[in-house]
């Protein structure tokens, strides 16, 4: 099969940009195959630019919305207009406090430059991905008018969480299964429309990990994910989540969402085991963030600080490198991974 890409996956801004604006995904990147390594860490280079636009506080809401829409248009067709990226990087690189966000828009002209060097079929898979991911990013604009804890807002309903959800993660599930199709033959047996759909139940599962991992330093910034309607059923407002002595009143709640999250995450083992044996790297590219999202959701529901923002509730980088090594030791063999999952799995059962 003919290589797909015209970029090689060492290309600087897939290694050195990656590595600095997360450590995290770069672990998952870099044990991806080569032949999708390239796309899928443009992709997320673009899914952090779009996300630094949303979070520049320094600038207004309506700016940012603005410059949100202009990013956006860049992926409704081509060519891309190269001043509007210009302008988009004029107002927003100098208001950046972090190094690494400062970069990356700083080379987001480069970026553009790269995905046209892409295929069309997937600069296709990317521009899907853009036009439904920046989505989220306008919810979170508008759905949440503050930016302190005394403007708190909460979204309404357990139906925008899960449109919430699929805007930010759920569609990655899409992409991530749309591009790995095409360019790994193991997978030609799959149907894709089903696959995709648990790709979606996935994504969906590592988001709401993150909601619950992220919610006290959140609620600081005027924004709960927990949705309104849940909070009234227990009797609760968004702002009894503001104070860390409510944890046990707001427990039932939050163990709810971690039951849903479990669920989606149910899902992406089955899509993780779906991949054939043989297609190692994609294998522990897909086992390591649900292994890491169970072992966060079980350090969270045994933490009585869950409601501190001040707290720590990451898993440690042993932790982390502990299960990469035995993983990867084992080749990512169904019957290892799946131990360490259900373990995680019966330590939560209570929840």
């Amino acid at each position: 099969m003919a290589p797909a890409l015209t970029p090689t996956p060492g290309h600087p801004l897939l290694n050195d940009l990656l590595k600095r604006v997360s450590r995290s995904f770069y672990l998952t990147l870099n044990v991806l195959p080569c032949s999708v390594r390239a796309p899928i860490g443009l992709a997320y280079l673009f899914a952090r630019a779009a996300d630094t636009i949303a979070d520049t506080d320094l600038i207004d809401r309506g700016s940012r919305l603005l410059l949100l829409k202009r990013f956006k248009k860049q992926f409704a067709g081509e060519p891309v207009d190269w001043g509007e990226v210009r302008a988009i990087q004029t107002a927003l690189a100098p208001c950046q406090t972090a190094s690494a966000e400062r970069t990356l828009l700083e080379r987001l002209e480069d970026c553009f430059r790269l995905y046209l060097d892409f295929v069309a079929e997937d600069r296709e898979r990317i521009r899907t991905l853009m036009g439904t991911l920046t989505k989220g990013m306008e919810m979170d604009l508008t759905v949440f008018p503050g930016q302190t804890a005394q403007e708190l807002a909460a979204l309404p309903t357990m139906d925008e969480l899960d449109r919430y959800t699929y805007y930010v993660a759920g569609c990655v599930g899409e992409f991530w299964t749309a591009m790995t199709c095409a360019h790994r033959p193991a997978l030609a047996g799959w149907n894709r429309a089903e696959m995709a759909a648990v790709g979606v139940r996935f994504g969906k599962g590592l988001q709401l990990t993150n909601i619950l991992k992220d919610l006290a330093r959140d609620l600081q910034r005027g924004r709960c994910y927990v949705p309104a309607s849940l909070l009234k059923e227990a009797g609760l407002t968004p702002q009894d989540l503001l104070n860390k002595a409510h944890l046990q009143r707001v427990r039932p709640v939050l163990d709810k969402l971690v039951r849903m999250a479990l669920d989606h995450l149910d899902q992406g083992w089955l899509y993780t085991m779906a991949i054939p044996r043989w297609e190692v790297r994609l294998r522990l590219a897909c086992m390591w963030p649900i292994l890491f999202a169970g072992a966060t959701l079980q350090r969270l529901t045994s933490s009585p600080d869950w409601l501190d923002p001040s707290a720590a509730l990451k898993i440690s980088k042993g932790h982390v490198y502990r299960v990469m090594a035995l993983t990867t030791l084992t080749g990512g063999c169904g019957y290892v991974g799946t131990a360490l999952w259900g373990r995680l799995r019966k330590q939560l059962g209570a929840c």
